[in-house]
Parts: structure tokens; C-alpha cells; sequence
């Protein structure tokens, strides 16, 4: 990467200053971004300082702006909050106060901010730098600096970092500590559902959201949830009878329990506030329910953060100190952001100016302008929710004559239930009959096909695993007796939900195509695996809930050893020769290497990695953790990797092994992963309908072009629909990978922050952009959560 290291060093943080805060209310994921911003400065050779306790320790100075090392750091990445503190802080908001932080800044020499927090703490760092010049004036009027102190840190940049749980900062898809907040409300959504059926109760469930509904919207839709109430988008007039109406009819259809969620900040249509309370006695009043109210208040903000924020952070930490190297005087303050799945630099002001006219969208009444200012994630989220959770009488559905199946392929992946429940209940709004495939191709071949209805695929959203049940075969032997059942069940599109197997089966329906008409239908596949392995997509269902199993496991695998002599422990994870689980999760668990078989290593490197832990661990670290992915190497094992360390570091350090084998597949999805199989299903389900009605001709579907065999996938900024015969060159068939992965330029960013010398890719680094309309909250990319 010849190209990448000159541009570091045009990028030299040397003399440079940086000092990071975190301001406003707190948000996991914080102090990984605090770590990415010092251990990234420090590499790049800038001075980096902690300000604590946000803008107040700005204003008093002394103990309170501390240089930080490398060792600060350590071992805060699995910790929720800010170790450095976050105060709101009054002072700041006066001249006299921001005049006092400019002296002490100076003393320092610090001319680079990097704020972590909401609008108004950004509002706030843009006022101080647009007046930075002029308290330095002042501060030489009154001789506390001299002339060259005046000339040499004549400018003040301002990088900022959105943390907030609310998501409520328009320009970045998702803000730091939103989804650990989401892992909270769904952690508890799922305990409260279990005594709920038991007692057949209703819960009125209330989340955080003064101003903002994503929390209440996202987690409703991820527990499938039978009324929302979000601040953006009040209920019509009447919406007490309607919503009487829904619970009762629920209650009717042999469902045991109602869960409504209610944002702190929701109102009605005349600006009035809606209490918890209020739902609960109009509950009580109309239907006579036995309900409880359960308010989560501070539990969202606290416990570790997911592996979602820490990467997430880390990446943004990173971005925010390019940012930094790369400004001068005539840069604007920025704020970096995420888009789809990639950073962008907006300007800070059009992000808060964009937040602000949410707020007054909502106070003038203008809610649909409201829901449209909070981005195309926001407005997805939304119709999603409505087409899924409130069902149309049968008069009003359209009637389309269609038979659709859905299956899963391949091992089971936590969301592909959700991803069913999605294609269900869309496809019966579109008019549909839905057909459930159980066991894969295997099962379609012997005919396990059956309608599935609406209720069918109640409460599937929150299920781990495969309920309609997967295998791995294949359909090429078997197409006599598939082409058969698709003629008895006359079935005229195909839904396939699954991994790499999944991608072949399509494939393999495809080519027959020549031979079988019965496969001349619209095919579509969504990527489900834990692997990350399918080519066409940067993310697939279920390898977000792998990688919170991996870094909750690795965090309790290191605690084990607090308080113990050095210990370096060796994790394998699964992925088959997909590195993905492996580097991004050694990303997130702080992992000092990760050895995986798109990188190739050598006994050198083995050998470098020992002698790197080993001065480390003379120092005050003490953990190291190496990830390896299951089929990196044939010669270079677990157990030899284990024995290597344990052997190289006879003296400094001793060694275990743990292999996390099929915890890894299990439990329950993530928030991320039953939104993105939920949203991705329902986008699918609806380009199902347009090819049916394309290639319906003369009284019958036919469809045999390359783009009615698609995989849809997300591709850096958006989800976009890839004929499966495009994807053959870009597919390793032999190790079943793709040939080119995104995720391959976060490994020097984790080999950086676990102090190697490396090279980083800057090639894709933000660049300025500007907030416009729709794109304030980015693609439908990360439509995903």
C-alpha cells in the first residue's frame, strides 16, 4: 500500500494537539470512540488529552485536561458510559465561560476538538470555534497570552462524533449507543412476553424519545409489537377506539398477550401529551385487560455496548482524527457520520439546522414533513411497521391469483424468522397466497408445502433459528420431483432465505431453466448466515447476533482474568473460510490479532504477534486476546497457535484456549438483525409483486431474463437487487467467499488500536458532503436497523 503510507504521512499528526471530550447525556459505545480518537493520535504522533467531565472540565481546567497514552485506554472499549465523564455544563453557554476554556485550550496548546455528543453540544463546539479568534484576542488584551501563543493557535477545528441513544441527529444513519439501547428495550421486551402470555396481560411498554421516536418505532417493529405511539407521527383522531379495536381482535384471534410501546415524548394531533398511564387506564376503561405499565427509563443508557457501537465508534474515532489531520483554517466543523456502511464528514451546522427543523416541523403540525426530515431510514421504519402490524380487512386486499413460497436454505441464522414473518405478511397485503416450504429443498422435493395465513407467523420475530426448519441440499438432483410440486401447488415466485447454499440453489434453478419452465418465475434470495459469506452483500441476517455472542463471550473470557497474572487466550470462531467473524469481531472485543485465511500468515508473523504481546505484557497490560477463524490454516491450528504462545511466552505470560463452536448460531436476534430481515424480506416481497405483474402474460408467469433470478444484498449505500448470474465472477466457489470483502479494510484499523505499526486505507475515507432532503438520514442501505 505504497499510495496509503505517503498519504499518512502528508497526514502527520506531529506538533499537533488533540483533545477529546464527551458531552450532553452519556451513550454506550462513547468510550470506544474516546479510545479509537487517542490510540489513532497517538499513532499518527499527535498529543492527545482527555477533557473531563465534558464542557465544564473545558471551563475549570487544571487535573480536569490530562494528557492520555496508549494505557489510558485499555481496557474500556467493553465498558458502557464515558470513563472520562459527561456534564452539562451552564458555564459554557456564557462568554466569560467559553473564554476561560480558550485560556485553558492554549496552555495546552490544544488547537483540534473532537466532541462526542448531541446537537447541543455540537452547537455549542461550532459557537466556541466561530468565536475562537476573538477570545484569543481578549485573552491577549487582558496579557494571560502573548503575541506568538495569538499567531500560533490562531485557528480551533472542531470534528464531532453524534452520541446519542435517541437517534435523533439527522445526517447519520445511526448515532452511537442507539443500538446497545435497542439490545436494552428488546432484552426486556422479550422477558416482559414471557409472564405476559402467562397471564394473559397487556404491557404498555415506555422508551426513551423526548423528541425523537426512533427507539419506540425500531424496537415495536423488532417485537412486533401491536401499537406504537412516536412523537413524529401522532395517531389520527380516534385512534383510542381503533386501538381498542386491534387488542380486542387480537385477543379474539387466541393470542394471549398485547404489547404497546409508547416513546416518552409521544402526542397527539393537537400537541397534547400521551402518558403511559393514560394508554394503560384507557386500556382498563374500554376493555377491561389486566395491564401493567413498565417505564425502562435509565436501563436504555446503561450495560455494555453492543458489538454494533464498538465498531461503529471505532470507525468513527478514526475518521474523526483524518478529519482533524486533514483541516485548515477555511474548514468547516464537521461532524462524521455513517451512511448505509460507510463514513461521510457533513457539515456540522446543516446536520443541527436539519435536527432543529425536525422539531419545528412537529410544533407547527407539519408531521409528515416531520417523519420525511428524519430521512429515508426513518420513513422505511415507519411504513414497514404499518404494513406489517396492522392488518387490512380481506375486502380491501388486492387479489393477484399468485402463489408465492418461501424456505430457508442452509444452517439456520438468527433472523431468517423474521425475515419469513415479513414475507408473509407482506405478500398477503399484496394479494398473495403464501406458501411455507419446510426443510429446504429436501422438504419441497417431498412436498412439505402449506399455506401459511397472517396469524401464522405471529410472535416469529424474536425466535432464534430456523422455524420452518433448513437444510443444506441442493436442488440440482432433485428437479423432476421440485418442478413437480411447483406444478401441483402451482407456485409462481420463490423466496429462498439462506447462505452460500442459498446463492447455489439459485443458481441451480436458473441454468435449469433451459429444461424446467416450472423455474421460468421470479427467484429471489436474502443472505442469511453468521459467515458473512455471500457474495453480492456487504452484511447478512444473523451475522450481527454472531458477533454479540463472540465479543459477549470474549468480554467474560478476559474478565476471567482480572486480578490473575498475564494471560493471553486464543478464541476460534466459526465462519468456515470467511475471515468476517474473526476480524470484525476481533475489532469489537479489542483482539491484539486475528488470523484468517483471506490474509495469509506464516511462521514469521506467528512469531511477531508472540514477541509484540510479550512487550506489551511488560508494561500494565494484562489480557491478550487472539482470535482465529476456523479454517485460516490447515497446519497453523488452534492448538498449535496455543501451544506457540504458551510456549514463546513461558515467563511473561501463560495461555487458554476456548473453541465458541455453535453458541455462536444460537440464541435470540439481535434488534439489527430482526430489522434487517424484517425490511429487507418486505423489499423483496414487493419486487416479487412488480415481476409477477411484468411477466404475467396470456394467463400465465413466465420469467426467464437474468434480472428475475436476483440475490438482494447491501451494497456501502444501498440495497440494491444483483442478477445471481453477475455474481458468478465475483465468487470463490472452492472456498465459498466472495473474491473481493469490504470488512478486509477494518484489519489494519483493529492491528492500529492494538498498537502495531501498519498501514490504514484512507482511499475510502469521508470526504465533505452536504445535507440534502432524503438523504439526511441516508440510503435504505441502513434501512437496516
Amino acid at each position: 500500500m505504497p499510495d496509503n503510507k505517503k498519504f499518512f504521512e502528508s497526514l502527520s499528526g506531529a506538533g499537533k494537539a488533540i483533545a477529546v471530550l464527551t458531552s450532553g447525556g452519556d451513550a454506550q459505545g462513547m468510550n470506544a470512540a474516546v479510545r479509537a480518537v487517542v490510540r489513532m493520535g497517538i499513532y499518527v504522533g499527535a498529543k492527545v488529552y482527555f477533557i473531563h467531565e465534558g464542557y465544564q472540565g473545558m471551563v475549570d481546567g487544571g487535573d480536569n485536561i490530562k494528557e492520555a497514552n496508549w494505557e489510558s485506554v485499555s481496557s474500556m472499549l467493553q465498558v458502557g458510559g464515558t470513563v472520562i465523564g459527561s456534564a452539562r455544563c451552564k458555564d459554557f453557554r456564557t462568554h466569560e465561560g467559553r473564554l476561560k476554556a480558550a485560556h485553558n485550550l492554549v496552555q495546552k496548546g490544544i488547537t483540534n476538538l473532537c466532541v462526542i455528543g448531541g446537537d447541543g453540544s455540537l452547537t455549542g463546539a461550532n459557537l466556541f470555534r466561530e468565536e475562537w479568534s476573538g477570545l484569543l484576542a481578549e485573552l491577549l488584551q487582558q496579557g494571560l497570552i502573548d503575541e506568538e501563543a495569538t499567531q500560533k493557535y490562531s485557528a480551533l477545528h472542531i470534528v464531532g462524533m453524534v452520541g446519542s441513544i435517541d437517534n435523533d441527529f439527522c445526517g447519520t444513519d445511526m448515532t452511537i449507543g442507539t443500538d446497545s439501547a435497542l439490545h436494552r428495550i428488546i432484552e426486556v421486551v422479550d422477558a416482559i412476553m414471557t409472564t405476559a402470555q402467562s397471564h394473559q396481560r397487556t404491557f404498555v411498554l415506555e422508551v426513551m424519545g423526548r423528541h425523537c421516536g426512533y427507539l419506540a418505532l425500531v424496537s415495536a417493529l423488532a417485537c412486533g409489537a401491536d401499537w406504537v405511539l412516536i412523537p413524529e407521527m401522532p395517531p389520527e383522531d380516534g385512534w383510542e377506539e381503533k386501538m381498542c379495536q386491534k387488542l380486542s381482535a387480537k385477543r379474539a384471534g387466541m393470542k394471549r398477550l398485547n404489547i404497546i410501546i409508547v416513546a416518552e415524548g409521544a402526542i397527539d394531533r393537537k400537541n397534547q401529551p400521551i402518558t403511559s398511564e393514560h394508554v394503560k387506564d384507557l386500556v382498563v376503561r374500554c376493555l377491561g385487560f389486566d395491564t401493567r405499565v413498565t417505564i425502562l427509563g435509565h436501563v436504555q443508557r446503561g450495560g455494555t455496548p453492543s458489538a454494533f457501537d464498538r465498531i461503529l465508534a471505532s470507525r468513527m474515532g478514526v475518521e474523526a482524527v483524518l478529519a482533524l489531520l486533514e483541516t485548515n483554517a477555511n474548514t468547516p466543523a464537521c461532524v462524521v457520520s455513517l451512511c448505509g456502511n460507510q463514513s461521510v464528514r457533513l457539515p456540522l451546522m446543516e446536520c443541527v439546522q436539519m435536527t432543529q427543523e425536525v422539531q419545528k416541523a412537529m410544533d407547527e403540525k407539519r408531521f409528515e414533513d416531520a417523519v420525511q426530515l428524519r430521512g429515508r431510514s426513518f420513513q422505511n421504519n415507519l411504513r414497514t411497521y404499518k404494513l406489517l402490524a396492522h392488518r387490512k380487512p380481506a375486502s380491501d386486499l388486492p387479489v393477484s391469483n399468485f402463489n408465492v413460497a418461501v424456505l430457508n436454505v442452509g444452517a439456520p441464522a438468527a433472523g431468517m424468522n423474521a425475515a419469513v414473518r415479513s414475507a408473509v405478511r407482506v405478500g398477503i397485503s399484496e394479494g398473495h397466497k403464501m406458501f411455507a416450504v419446510n426443510d429446504g429443498f429436501e422438504g419441497f422435493c417431498k412436498g412439505q408445502i402449506k399455506e401459511v395465513n397472517w396469524a401464522d407467523v405471529g410472535g416469529w420475530t424474536g425466535q432464534g433459528g430456523s422455524l420452518l426448519g433448513t437444510k443444506r441440499t441442493l436442488p440440482a438432483k432433485h428437479l423432476d420431483k421440485i418442478a413437480e410440486q411447483m406444478r401441483k401447488y402451482n407456485i409462481n415466485a420463490l423466496l429462498v432465505i439462506g447462505g452460500f447454499e442459498g446463492l447455489e440453489c439459485l443458481m441451480q434453478l436458473y441454468e435449469a431453466r433451459t429444461n424446467y419452465e416450472e423455474f421460468c418465475i421470479p427467484l429471489c434470495m436474502l443472505p442469511a448466515t453468521i459467515s458473512n459469506n455471500v457474495p453480492g452483500t456487504d452484511l447478512s441476517i444473523g451475522a450481527d447476533t454472531a458477533l454479540n455472542a463472540i465479543v459477549e463471550t470474549c468480554d467474560r473470557i478476559k474478565q476471567s482474568a482480572s486480578g490473575t497474572k498475564r494471560r493471553v487466550f486464543i478464541i476460534e470462531t466459526m465462519g468456515g473460510y470467511c475471515g468476517y467473524l474473526a476480524s470484525v469481531g476481533g475489532l469489537a472485543a479489542g483482539a491484539d490479532a486475528a488470523y484468517i485465511y483471506e490474509e495469509p500468515f506464516d511462521i514469521r508473523d506467528l512469531q511477531s504477534n508472540v514477541e509484540h504481546l510479550t512487550e506489551k505484557m511488560k508494561t500494565s497490560i494484562q489480557r491478550g486476546l487472539i482470535l482465529r477463524n476456523e479454517n485460516s490454516n490447515e497446519n497453523y491450528t488452534t492448538d498449535f497457535i496455543y501451544q506457540l504462545y504458551s510456549e514463546e511466552g513461558r515467563g511473561v505470560f501463560d495461555c487458554r484456549k476456548n473453541v465458541l463452536g455453535h453458541m455462536q448460531q444460537g440464541g435470540a436476534p439481535s434488534p439489527f438483525d430482526r430489522n434487517f430481515g424484517t425490511k429487507i424480506s418486505a423489499k423483496a416481497m414487493q419486487w416479487i409483486s412488480k415481476k409477477l405483474n411484468e411477466s404475467y402474460r396470456r394467463g400465465r408467469v413466465f420469467a426467464n431474463t437474468d434480472d428475475s433470478a436476483c440475490l438482494l444484498g447491501m451494497r456501502r449505500r444501498a440495497l440494491v437487487f444483483q442478477p445471481v448470474v453477475q455474481l458468478k465472477d465475483e465468487t470463490d466457489f472452492v472456498h465459498r467467499i466472495p473474491k473481493k470483502q469490504w470488512w478486509l479494510k477494518l484489519r489494519p484499523l483493529m492491528k492500529i488500536l492494538a498498537k502495531y505499526k501498519t498501514s490504514y486505507d484512507v482511499s475510502d475515507s469521508g470526504q465533505l458532503e452536504h445535507v440534502v432532503l432524503n438523504r439526511s438520514k441516508a440510503s435504505e442501505a441502513t434501512a437496516a436497523i
